[in-house]
């Protein structure tokens, strides 16, 4: 268990994974100030003030560890950062001594409970790569090249930013600790993009 920073906000953001983010509140710029002095690292947690209401800290609450790459200041202050996924987190203990204004915690590692065998997952990664293929193209305009993904890793986490749906469907799937449940979720909604319409008829994830 080590402690870290924590940013609550309502998007998901998955191991190996980029996301742009705008840091304007002056809690989190210092927070920011303060990963930049240190490993660069916060926690990022899926949360949504408007459904859920205040942010509660509460143990057992899984996120993703977010390092910090590219970095910009803006004149009045805010900053423009690039963060990655590093690993999944689960709060151990929310801590409430602290002296910083922004939220911090004890947290311990989330890893899948499930270690499938490489040969028998790539051939799951396989099915699934193959429905996104056939969503891609059945999209009105194709895209002129498929992003490559790599099928020696976790490939739920690759293909889960791709899809677009609501927050609560994307912290469900972070939370699931198989790869091979994961990818059947993601199965379930590929498919159905490619059941909606006929070839050429237009479809997307």
């Amino acid at each position: 268990m080590h402690r870290i920073p924590l940013f609550p906000l309502p998007v998901v953001l998955f191991p190996g994974a980029l996301m742009p983010l705008h840091i304007f509140e002056p809690r989190y710029r210092l927070m920011v100030a303060r990963c930049l002095e240190g490993d660069r690292r916060f926690g990022l947690l899926y949360h949504d003030s408007d459904e859920s209401g205040p942010f509660m800290n509460e143990p057992g609450h899984v996120g993703c560890v977010a390092e910090i790459g590219e970095y910009e200041m803006l004149p009045d202050g805010r900053s423009l950062i690039m963060v990655s996924g590093v690993h999944r987190f689960r709060i151990d203990e929310g801590l409430d001594d602290s002296s910083e204004p922004f939220y911090e915690a004890q947290i311990a590692p989330y890893d899948d409970l499930v270690i499938p065998k490489i040969d028998a997952i790539r051939v799951v990664r396989q099915r699934t790569l193959s429905l996104l293929h056939d969503v891609l193209g059945n999209m009105p305009e194709p895209p002129d090249e498929i992003p490559l993904f790599d099928l020696e890793r976790d490939l739920s986490f690759q293909l889960a930013p791709l899809v677009q749906i609501d927050g609560p469907w994307h912290q469900s799937l972070l939370e699931l600790q198989d790869e091979v449940y994961r990818l059947e979720r993601l199965d379930a909604v590929f498919q159905a993009a490619v059941d909606r319409v006929g070839p050429g008829d237009g479809a997307g994830p």
